[in-house]
């Protein structure tokens, strides 16, 4: 079971995210705010697996908030939910601690896999904000190349295209280990930390 709170200022979005998780039995929203400080108190009291987190919100908006949630309480996985696609906002919010990042006009489908993704320990950015980010990147100085294997580069293609880990073990017919593997790998030959910049040394490389 994947506890979470929601933090979103308008009530309907939160009516609108409990009617969806409803009817899922993995998912239970133990309890809804409306702006950061509320959350953080609420996390001194509670111990969700993961936080459903909006940007936009009065006195500690959602990028302040990830960042005292990843210095207070590590464990919990924040999933950004928001109506801003910007590249400067979805930065932020990664640098802030986020583990992923979902429009607000996404499907069903998206939202609930981006949760189930990130509750797993994995990363989630949806297609829309992949793009976003890997538009953002043109331009700007490119990183050194470094040698990687083609299945690496398989595997990087996938991510920068925006799949699933599930996903990419189905594409390219391994397992979801052996593609977290790659992912490891790549992290640690290339020096960095999160997935838009996995997406901007694809982006710089040609590989995508």
């Amino acid at each position: 079971m994947k506890r979470i709170i929601i933090a979103d200022d308008h009530q309907v979005v939160i009516d609108g995210l409990k009617s969806i998780f409803h009817n899922e039995d993995d998912i239970e929203v133990i309890d809804e705010c409306h702006n950061g400080k509320e959350l953080l108190a609420k996390l001194e009291e509670m111990e969700p697996d993961m936080v459903l987190l909006d940007i936009n919100m009065p006195e500690m908006n959602g990028i302040e908030a990830s960042r005292a949630i990843r210095q207070k309480f590590p464990a919990v996985k924040i999933l950004i939910l928001s109506m801003y696609d910007t590249p400067e906002f979805i930065r932020n919010v990664i640098n802030a601690g986020a583990s992923g990042y979902v429009l607000k006009n996404a499907d069903k489908k998206t939202l609930l896999g981006a949760i189930r993704t990130v509750a797993s320990g994995e990363e989630f950015f949806s297609s829309e904000v992949v793009h976003n980010v890997m538009h953002s990147f043109k331009g700007q100085v490119s990183h050194q190349a470094v040698e990687i294997t083609e299945r690496e580069k398989d595997v990087l293609r996938l991510i920068a295209e925006g799949l699933t880990t599930n996903e990419i073990a189905e594409k390219l017919f391994i397992s979801v280990h052996t593609v977290n593997t790659h992912r490891k790998n790549l992290l640690s030959k290339l020096d960095i930390k999160n997935t838009a910049s996995l997406v901007r040394y694809a982006l710089d490389q040609g590989i995508v």
